[in-house]
């Protein structure tokens, strides 16, 4: 999974999304929204909401904010009907792409995201076209150097019920679980004093499209930043394998 895991730790550390602040504050807003609305506003029986309130701590929005979108979720407050939505297409090199939206007009986001595949040398597909290659997952990092020795880190993740734990990468360890066991495991993290830098659900390929050409590379990369850049894009999962080495070269 080097591709999306670590091409996701240097948009971190580029700082890509949080010199958008604005941005990423009207996409926690939407997921705050969805997530109380589905679950409810209390934190302590919603864990998407749970997860959503860590991402606004994390991009400092105040919380007043926070409490209007929660109340707007649960209708104490009017305002926006989102619905969630899944689009599905390739990118440049045969990259298969699923693409996450929060919309209050399906049809003009649909349509915006197809240009945006048109413009970057992609395509939209039908649903169904490409859904079949993910599987859900829940995604932990845990930066280097840890709190903990790697030893120890492997020890409790698979203790919590991780299923996989990978320690090569060079920013962070990163954990796999099953969906369901996600907040367990981060939060049994959490407890044992790790500290986790992000977790999240996440759409795991079952095969990658290696990427060793960085003209490649960077048509694949300009697309996802592209759709992440959308106001209603809430996240892009794909399949492309591309060498640290390249992603490098391309910051």
């Amino acid at each position: 999974m080097g591709g999306h895991s670590h091409w996701a730790g240097i948009k971190h550390k580029k700082g890509l999304l949080d010199a958008k602040r604005g941005k990423v504050w009207t996409k926690i807003v939407k997921e705050i929204a969805i997530a109380a609305r589905i679950g409810g506003g209390d934190v302590g029986s919603n864990p998407r909401l749970r997860r959503v309130i860590d991402d606004a701590k994390a991009a400092n929005m105040p919380a007043d904010n926070v409490k209007r979108a929660i109340q707007r979720g649960t209708g104490e407050l009017p305002g926006m009907m989102y619905e969630e939505r899944v689009y599905e297409g390739y990118g440049p090199s045969g990259v298969a792409m699923l693409v996450e939206v929060t919309t209050d007009n399906h049809n003009r986001t649909l349509n915006e995201v197809r240009q945006i595949f048109r413009e970057n040398g992609g395509n939209l597909g039908e649903a169904g076209c490409v859904a079949w290659m993910f599987k859900p997952k829940g995604f932990i990092t845990v930066a280097k150097p840890s709190s903990v020795d790697e030893d120890t880190l492997i020890s409790h993740a698979l203790e919590l019920g991780a299923e996989d734990v990978v320690t090569d990468v060079a920013e962070a360890y990163e954990i796999y679980t099953g969906p369901q066991d996600l907040d367990k495991v981060k939060d049994g993290l959490l407890a044992r004093q790790v500290a986790v830098a992000r977790a999240e659900p996440f759409m795991k390929p079952d095969t990658m499209v290696p990427i060793s050409q960085a003209d490649a590379a960077a048509k694949v990369l300009k697309l996802v930043e592209y759709l992440e850049d959308h106001d209603d894009v809430k996240k892009v999962h794909a399949n492309f394998d591309i060498p640290d080495e390249i992603i490098d070269r391309l910051q």
